[in-house]
């Protein structure tokens, strides 16, 4: 049996936190680094830890930040009247790639999923309350298209519904399953200018 290199293993299964990277692939990725391109490596190291150090959460929506506000909450050209819901960060490059869409966002950092133990009780629909106080009169519920997006939607729906808030949810383009981040601009361009309130 061969002797064990802990560095080496130790990278190898921190790279296995991403997603979609099991340990073989993992495994590639580390040889290369340390055989090939080890200025790569380095400059790898400092991007991530610069990261970690800078970027932390908007107050406001909790899109990732390196100030208080996120760019598009800070920004004067926005509709704050105009809320888009999602359910990470990384929906909402998606969502910015159509055109259609200058309103601002509220991240929820996840999504209902009961038979995972997440409830209401365990994303930040206080801060949702907070933002739709500050004049909000139409929400966009683009969470994914899955059972957990949907729930959410509806749940969402069932909140705001009463305060008079419009509520309507992404249509036509986004696949039933499909996750958002994945979707291309034209087809969220599309769902954006279909979409449908969750009353009908």
């Amino acid at each position: 049996m061969s002797e064990r290199i802990p560095a080496l293993d130790a990278l190898t299964e921190a790279l296995q936190r991403l997603p979609g990277v099991g340990p073989k692939s993992a495994r590639r990725m580390v040889y290369h680094l340390l055989e090939r391109d080890r200025e790569g490596a380095q400059a790898l190291a400092r991007a991530l830890d610069g990261a970690l150090e800078r970027i932390g959460h908007c107050r406001r929506c909790n899109n990732l930040s390196e100030s208080e506000l996120c760019p598009i909450c800070a920004s004067d050209h926005r509709d704050q009247s105009f809320l888009c819901v999602v359910e990470s960060p990384s929906d909402i490059p998606a969502v910015e790639q159509a055109a259609s869409f200058n309103g601002t966002y509220y991240v929820l950092m996840g999504r209902l999923s009961p038979l995972d133990g997440i409830g209401p009780e365990d994303l930040p629909f206080a801060g949702l309350d907070r933002r739709i106080a500050e004049g909000v009169t139409e929400v966009v519920v683009a969470t994914n298209a899955t059972v957990e997006g949907e729930a959410t939607a509806h749940y969402i729906y069932d909140r705001l519904q009463p305060r008079g808030i419009r509520v309507t949810r992404l249509a036509h383009g986004v696949p039933l399953g499909g996750e958002l981040e994945f979707v291309d601009g034209s087809t969220l361009d599309q769902a954006l200018q279909r979409r449908y309130s969750l009353e009908d």
